[in-house]
């Protein structure tokens, strides 16, 4: 059981889709079903990383942040906090919150070069949640964002030369499939709300600045994946059954996810 559940296949994609797939099932009904991204990367996180916290290292301070992005999604969910005004507050602060994760690499780099390389993180972060946030209400086209930005992220990290960043970003596309799966196979939309895209937006932009940071990810090939939230709402057939609109909605993310992965892979040879 252990060989098998240290297997990367598993702990990157098996596991959080199959923990996503059944907490969508069970929290459906009471419209918590956007909590299913976040609890299959969890289920990653706890596999590559277990309870240990001790050191605070980059990564595990992107689990610290995902946990905290969850739980103020859940809080802006329920005090009905739709207001733009809302999103861009959040994403300012997440965005100020990337300094802090990647903290022990900026510290020790002259003033100037840490200001130029803290610029990574906060604005990978803060507009992949502002742009995120506004995908709350449209759980097809938050789904389809997950699955870019997770599958996006992941594999660019990969590329760029980091497996473990690389497994997170890819449960959070695993996670976001099967959310997304449940609606295409009930034909009805699931609830999204900010309990699915701030914890979303919050670690893929983290993930995949991190792997620019601590690794060898070019920053370029950040911004397609910052744009997919956006990519998600061309149009649709507003009338057509829900596995149509997903799968739509899903290659436009996509198609901007490979473009991240053309970017990274380009610049893994150079």
């Amino acid at each position: 059981m252990d060989e098998w559940l240290s297997h990367p296949a598993v702990q990157g994609g098996i596991a959080p889709f199959a923990v996503a797939l059944v907490a969508t099932l069970l929290l459906r009904p009471f419209n918590l079903a956007g909590l299913a991204v976040a609890i299959g990367f969890a289920a990653t996180a706890y596999l590559l990383n277990g309870l240990a916290f001790e050191p605070l290292t980059a990564t595990r301070r992107i689990i610290v942040a995902a946990g905290a992005a969850t739980l103020i999604g859940v809080g802006v969910d329920a005090l009905a906090r739709s207001a733009r005004a809302t999103g861009i507050a959040i994403a300012i602060a997440f965005g100020a919150a990337a300094v802090w994760v990647f903290w022990t690499v900026l510290a020790q780099k002259a003033p100037l070069e840490a200001v130029r390389l803290a610029l990574f993180p906060v604005l990978a972060v803060a507009v992949t949640v502002a742009l995120t946030h506004a995908l709350r209400e449209d759980p097809v086209r938050a789904g389809a964002a997950g699955l870019g930005l997770g599958l996006g992220a992941g594999v660019a990290a990969i590329l760029g030369a980091s497996a473990v960043y690389g497994l997170h970003g890819i449960a959070l596309g695993a996670g976001s499939g099967a959310f997304l799966l449940v609606q295409m196979l009930t034909n009805r939309r699931s609830t999204a709300g900010a309990a699915l895209t701030l914890p979303l937006a919050v670690t893929a932009g983290l993930l995949a600045a991190g792997a620019a940071v601590l690794a060898k990810l070019a920053w370029y090939a950040i911004v397609p994946l910052a744009l997919i939230p956006l990519a998600v709402r061309l149009p649709v057939p507003a009338k057509g059954p829900v596995w149509l609109q997903a799968i739509l909605a899903s290659l436009y993310a996509l198609a901007l996810a490979a473009l991240a992965w053309t970017l990274a892979w380009k610049f893994g040879l150079d």
